[in-house]
């Protein structure tokens, strides 16, 4: 009987030894890391949804790359939506710095263009076609400070005499160009962009 009862606690204690054995911990597999979209479109200068400027046009967004043919031959081309005037432009790759498109300016840049439109007033000729083709000429250059300059020699010239209907337009769309750049790079609220720039050139 006492063989019985020793053998039934050596059964015990075996069946408990097996419940409270600790599992065996298996290594979780490593998951592979995700594959990189690569674009097939090496070494260009600007990249897919990059922000950039467009000569009288303003800020726009490169939308997309493709490659196209034209004329039999293969072309790419920055595929570029402009907000204002709503509007998308194809662009060759090759031909985007002679159409003067750039980057936007850093915060530093974009600071010293603020800075221009408060600078004194240099008398302009006062034939007003020769004014308008100087400071067309200026647009067409793209740089911020240039665009800054129109700005600043146009809203003072207008505090003098009212501008020709041209030369009012050409104002606006200076100003249009100026508040967006500004906006993009110092990350602020185009409402506060303008408002910032009529303070600085009605401080003077």
């Amino acid at each position: 009987m006492k063989k019985i009862l020793k053998k039934a606690k050596k059964q015990t204690q075996k069946a408990a030894a097996k419940k409270t054995k600790k599992p065996v911990k298996t290594k979780a597999k490593a998951k592979k890391p995700a594959k990189k979209r690569v674009s097939k479109f090496k070494n260009l200068k600007y990249s897919l949804h990059q922000k950039i400027v467009y000569p009288l046009h303003g800020v726009g967004e490169i939308t997309s790359i493709e490659e196209r043919v034209f004329l039999g031959k293969k072309t790419v081309y920055y595929i570029i939506y402009l907000d204002v005037p709503d509007m998308t432009v194809m662009m060759p790759v090759t031909e985007a710095d002679e159409r003067g498109i750039r980057s936007i300016v850093h915060k530093k840049e974009a600071l010293k263009a603020l800075t221009v439109v408060a600078k004194d007033f240099q008398p302009v000729s006062a034939d007003w076609k020769m004014r308008y083709q100087m400071n067309l000429e200026l647009l067409k250059k793209g740089s911020v400070l240039d665009i800054a300059k129109v700005v600043r020699s146009l809203y003072n010239r207008s505090k003098i005499k009212e501008l020709p209907i041209l030369e009012r337009k050409l104002f606006d769309n200076a100003i249009k160009l100026l508040i967006d750049e500004i906006a993009y790079s110092l990350r602020k609220e185009k409402d506060e962009v303008e408002a910032m720039i009529y303070k600085k050139m009605e401080s003077k």
